[in-house]
């Protein structure tokens, strides 16, 4: 049964538009759609993190809305969909991170998005009671982002020395890194190279490095391995020469104990996401094994990994 809608009072601090309320876009012959977003607790993810492997997506519509989509592999991939609710509209999203406060008595997702030409971050808070929907609020942190086509955030958390970067793919054909301190941006200039390059998402996480994983218009796959140590160039490694042309999002997340990636590739122009298994990146030799259309609507602007703030990316 699906649940009766409410109006939220977002904090907008100067976000254009107001989120909207809209009924769910549910794939032919699946159920309806599951409560809100499936790791409402600690507990959740933990569940979640043991068990089988799985892409939990978000997506975030033109019409200023948030839904997650999970996709479990399989031939076809099996497609849990769930309620939309109200957020805002978006042109650029990043990494949603769970985590909870000191006292566990606050669970929400945090992370940065792109509207117009404005950077934001978002809280999204989770309500006591599940039947009610996500409340999301949000906070203006910069300008100058029209000419950036994709964003993606690192987050190494479980050892020293701990780090967070935001990267932005800009259509100068350079990236541009920058250190996330607190609730500051120290920009670190750009890294220049990426000429044909389309969308990015994060793989790897560690201490000395990241890893992007990468598309160019061309329809190539590419990984670009990212030293923390200032001023040090990327290696980049061609997977794929060809495939990988349509799509223009990506969401990561890691499978397996040998550092494996699931990964959902996204046309914008079908409305439609395909699910891929990834062996542990090494350039051409790196297993790639298609899992096929996802059986749901992939109908947001931008599409985003949900994942928690405890859980790092080993893919390379």
């Amino acid at each position: 049964m699906k649940l009766q809608r409410c109006a939220l009072a977002l904090a907008s601090v100067g976000l254009l538009g107001a989120a909207v309320a809209s009924t769910p876009a549910a794939a032919s012959g699946q159920a309806d759609p599951k409560p809100y977003l499936s790791k409402q607790s600690g507990g959740a993810l933990s569940a979640k993190a043991a068990g089988p492997c799985l892409s939990a997506v978000g997506v975030p519509t033109a019409a200023g809305t948030m839904q997650e989509i999970d996709a479990t592999p399989s031939t076809p991939p099996r497609a849990d969909v769930f309620e939309t609710f109200p957020f805002v509209g978006t042109r650029l999203d990043a990494t949603w991170y769970f985590a909870t406060n000191a006292s566990q008595t606050q669970f929400y997702y945090y992370g940065l998005l792109v509207q117009g030409t404005s950077l934001y971050r978002h809280t999204t808070y989770l309500p006591a009671d599940s039947t009610k929907p996500p409340v999301p609020t949000f906070k203006r942190v910069g300008s100058g982002w029209g000419s950036f086509k994709s964003i993606a955030t690192s987050n190494y958390s479980v050892a020293t020395p701990r780090h967070a970067y935001l990267y932005g793919l800009n259509t100068n054909n350079s990236l541009y890194r920058y250190q996330i301190v607190g609730a500051g941006f120290k920009a670190l200039g750009p890294i220049p190279g990426f000429r044909g390059f389309k969308t990015m998402t994060v793989i790897s996480e560690s201490a000395t490095y990241d890893t992007l994983l990468m598309t160019t218009a061309a329809g190539a796959l590419w990984t670009a391995h990212i030293p923390i140590a200032a001023g040090a160039k990327p290696v980049m490694k061609l997977i794929r020469s060809s495939g990988f042309g349509q799509y223009e999002s990506l969401v990561a997340q890691s499978c397996g104990t040998r550092g494996g990636t699931l990964l959902v590739a996204v046309d914008h122009d079908t409305d439609s996401g395909y699910q891929y298994a990834l062996s542990h990146a090494n350039g051409t030799a790196t297993a790639v094994t298609s899992y096929g259309k996802i059986p749901a609507v992939f109908n947001g602007v931008d599409h985003v990994s949900l994942t928690s703030h405890y859980f790092q990316l080993v893919g390379e």
